[in-house]
């Protein structure tokens, strides 16, 4: 099944704690169509994602996500990915054909939102030191892909999705 020319698709990409599912479902409401997780949906069909990446590798799990991240885009709607989504070449090639809202933040910012999130690429002793280099590490690829920047430290949230569904009911 490929999309529909019509069908309204717009992918959400950033780093941990930028806001892509708080943003995400809010953007999809004002624009009526589905959310999805890339996320919660790997989990749902192949267990939790820490799981995942001990018992068969980061590859592994990006093959998984890539899967996930095709069936999402052919289904339309907004589409939340994972902070490193972006680091598979195949994933990259995915998201040339539609347009791609690239969520940043400051790291002070995200200092308070990822306290305590369990994330497991964060697990240690300075989360907020592991979070800047893994987005250091990443930057360039979010900014590769994107079609547009939304910075979402100090603003509503409300507000930024407001902003992004009037952005993308623009490019239509």
């Amino acid at each position: 099944m490929t999309s529909e020319p019509d069908q309204l698709t717009l992918v959400l990409v950033g780093p941990m704690g930028a806001g892509k599912t708080s943003v995400g479902r809010r953007v999809a409401r004002r624009l009526g169509v589905a959310f999805i997780d890339t996320d919660k949906r790997i989990a749902r069909e192949h267990g939790p994602i820490p799981a995942i990446f001990a018992q068969h590798g980061e590859k592994h799990f990006r093959e998984l996500e890539r899967e996930a991240v095709s069936a999402a885009l052919d289904e339309g709607g907004v589409v939340s990915l994972g902070g490193g989504a972006v680091t598979d070449a195949g994933t990259r090639a995915l998201l040339r054909a539609h347009p791609v809202v690239y969520l940043t933040v400051t790291p002070d910012a995200v200092a308070e939102r990822i306290t305590g999130s369990g994330r497991p690429l964060l697990a240690g002793e300075d989360p907020l030191a592991r979070w800047t280099e893994i987005f250091a590490q990443r930057r360039d690829l979010y900014d590769e892909v994107a079609t547009v920047t939304f910075d979402t430290s100090r603003r509503p949230m409300q507000r930024i999705a407001e902003e992004i569904a009037a952005w993308r009911r623009e490019q239509r």
